[in-house]
């Protein structure tokens, strides 16, 4: 589907109409999107079925339709279709990426799947699907972040996977993040995510050194908000205006400021879902693919209705109990838009 949108501009006392192509970047961490098989490599047992979980088939099954049906909706009241391009964390395996895009949701899109198996201990990975008639990939890495802990021990945790591709001819580099979470504290895991700051500036710097226009998305849950120091001192900008190379611009800043959020926890909303874009990517007169604007994407059904959780994500599990929902983040997600000759 090819939707075509129009913006109307007062020039020169006239009225003008401009037409523009849309396409949606989005990102969604899933909330422990696992089969139901034990992987001898992996500590998944919790998500089977004779787990703590009580993973099922019939469990697993919902959650892959409940994630296929949030993706199939993203952006759909600006686009009237699915994005383009999706990154996914907290997924088990290829298999589970590959059930989500056979979905019925999906099916008609014809999403083909980029992953790499991450050395994280829980064996849970970062992806990117797309669609193959708008993506068309060229190359594809993943880079280990490597982490140690006070006893100079291995912490195994997610790589960041980087992807070179054409949006309908455009050159565009995606990276896909889930950096460390903060499981022992705040402060004492700060230093981890500093880590991973650090790899995806080399990964961006490098980037630019090989090309100096580089078009470059930095998408995924770094579990900081933009106004931390693991990303505001190392990767971005929050003035649209004014972002000099190589910063990245976050437009997730302002949002986070006004209040939003994409998971909740203890009454406090934050942000960790994040969408940075490098500067080349902020251009007014759109005749390439450029940021318009972007979003948490929150529909009521993704809610919890009712009680001291109102409004929070909808997730798979609470406190180790079951109930039924979707994520415990939402989705968020970004417009590029190009003139139409």
């Amino acid at each position: 589907m090819f939707f075509i949108f129009f913006l109307i501009s007062n020039i020169a006392q006239s009225q003008k109409e401009s037409r523009f192509s849309i396409r949606t970047i989005a990102f969604y961490n899933v909330e422990n999107l696992f089969d139901t098989v034990n992987d001898s490599l992996y500590f998944d047992d919790e998500m089977t079925p004779e787990g703590n979980y009580n993973w099922t088939l019939d469990r697993y099954k919902l959650k892959i339709s409940h994630i296929a049906e949030v993706i199939s909706k993203i952006g759909q009241s600006t686009t009237r279709t699915c994005p383009d391009i999706i990154g996914l964390c907290e997924v088990e395996n290829l298999k589970v990426i590959k059930d989500l895009v056979r979905h019925p949701f999906l099916r008609p899109y014809d999403f083909n799947i980029i992953h790499y198996d991450s050395p994280d201990e829980r064996g849970i990975d970062v992806a990117l699907i797309y669609k193959a008639s708008r993506f068309i990939p060229v190359s594809f890495s993943s880079h280990r972040l490597l982490l140690f802990n006070d006893s100079d021990q291995r912490d195994y945790t997610r790589d960041q996977l980087v992807v070179c591709g054409l949006l309908e001819g455009e050159e565009l580099y995606i990276i896909v993040n889930h950096w460390p979470s903060r499981s022992g504290g705040v402060a004492r895991s700060s230093p981890y995510r500093k880590a991973a700051a650090r790899l995806n500036r080399r990964i961006i710097d490098s980037l630019v050194r090989l090309n100096i226009d580089a078009k470059i998305i930095s998408i995924g849950d770094l579990n900081d908000n933009p106004t931390d120091n693991s990303i505001k001192n190392t990767l971005t900008s929050s003035d649209k205006e004014n972002v000099k190379s190589p910063a990245l611009f976050n437009p997730m800043e302002t949002l986070y400021n006004e209040g939003d959020g994409s998971l909740a926890y203890r009454d406090q909303w934050s942000l960790f879902d994040q969408i940075l874009l490098s500067k080349n990517l902020i251009n007014e007169t759109r005749n390439s693919y450029t940021f318009w604007k972007a979003g948490i994407y929150h529909p009521s059904f993704l809610q919890i209705k009712t009680g001291n959780y109102k409004g929070y994500p909808f997730r798979t599990h609470v406190a180790g109990r079951y109930i039924g929902g979707y994520s415990d983040h939402f989705p968020v997600y970004a417009f590029l838009i190009k003139k139409v000759p």
